[in-house]
């Protein structure tokens, strides 16, 4: 029998959630709710079945759900989290985990303290580059890891696609170093293991509520000299571009899903024949995800993982 999820926020993720459990056809999509009608109008629309309920807490406690999924904004994380988890449902949380660390580790010591199974939304667990990579490591094809760099840039923060998150653009919650910059500390951490914060310096806008428009830190990653920079503001293409050095071969993914690779000469690409990366990684994470659910062998990442992802985030922007 098909696990049955509700659905907290109806937001892009939570759209995009909801979208891809049904393609993927190994989920009943039960319940759905957000405080903004007209984004549960759409999905009523789209969703043929799907019922949207009166409150957050009135779907979550359904006794007929299994699975609770979190895309609301982080603030709000902690407390959807923690009702679920009480009330015996599979946790599925967005990241941020959230933006107040102590909040988190008591969300963290919460749901643990329950037993439920949880995960948090890292698309790097099962992308097939996100593979490439760590077997090249493992099979020493890259040879000793020199360093790791990230490129960020964004002619626009929040992206065009995300203007109904207004909050996105708001220091207290939102960020391209939480929003973005997030998955790939995760990354890092997911290739080579804890990573710990050397310095970073952050430049914030001019109004107070608004969000940081440059960034740049350094970490360390077991040994290994890890470099991220990013910015925000002038035309041009976003770059989204994350490096592994290696001294025998480096390994670029860019564009999020896009891998090539360079022995010396000109890079190239990994995966000539054509697929659609990115959906191919949902596919292959939502297939994790419901093994997880199932208590079958996943790499799905948990409340956990995210927390030491929040700890360093949440560092670089004190900065």
């Amino acid at each position: 029998m098909k696990p049955s999820v509700a659905f907290i926020g109806l937001g892009v993720m939570g759209h995009r959630m909801l979208t891809n459990m049904k393609t993927h056809g190994g989920f009943n999509l039960g319940l759905a709710w957000d405080p903004v009608p007209d984004a549960c109008r759409v999905v009523e629309q789209q969703c043929a079945g799907i019922k949207i309920g009166e409150s957050a807490e009135q779907i979550i406690t359904a006794p007929d759900i299994d699975i609770v999924y979190i895309a609301s904004p982080p603030k709000s994380h902690k407390e959807f989290a923690t009702v679920a988890a009480r009330a015996g449902k599979v946790v599925y949380c967005e990241k941020p985990l959230g933006v107040d660390i102590a909040e988190s580790r008591l969300l963290v010591e919460e749901v643990e303290a329950t037993g439920v199974l949880n995960a948090v939304n890292f698309p790097f667990v099962a992308a097939r580059a996100v593979e490439r990579i760590e077997n090249k490591i493992i099979d020493g094809t890259a040879g000793d890891i020199i360093g790791v760099d990230l490129r960020l840039h964004f002619s626009n923060w929040p992206r065009g696609w995300q203007h109904s998150a207004s909050w996105l653009s708001e220091r207290r919650e939102g960020g391209f170093v939480r929003e973005v910059g997030t998955h790939y500390v995760f990354l890092i951490e997911k290739l080579f293991g804890p990573a710990s914060l050397i310095d970073s310096s952050v430049r914030y806008q001019r109004e107070e509520h608004l969000c940081e428009s440059h960034f740049l830190a350094r970490l360390d990653c077991q040994g290994i000299p890890v470099s991220f920079a990013g910015g925000a503001g002038g035309v041009g293409p976003d770059r989204v571009e994350f490096t592994v050095w290696g001294s025998r071969a480096s390994y670029r993914l860019w564009d999020w899903n896009q891998l090539k690779s360079s022995d010396g000469g000109d890079w190239v690409n990994e995966f000539p024949d054509a697929i659609d990366a990115r959906q191919d990684g949902y596919m292959r994470q939502l297939d994790g995800f419901l093994a997880m659910v199932n208590g079958e062998p996943n790499r799905m990442a948990s409340l956990r993982a995210a927390l030491s992802v929040q700890e360093i985030v949440e560092e670089i922007l004190a900065g």
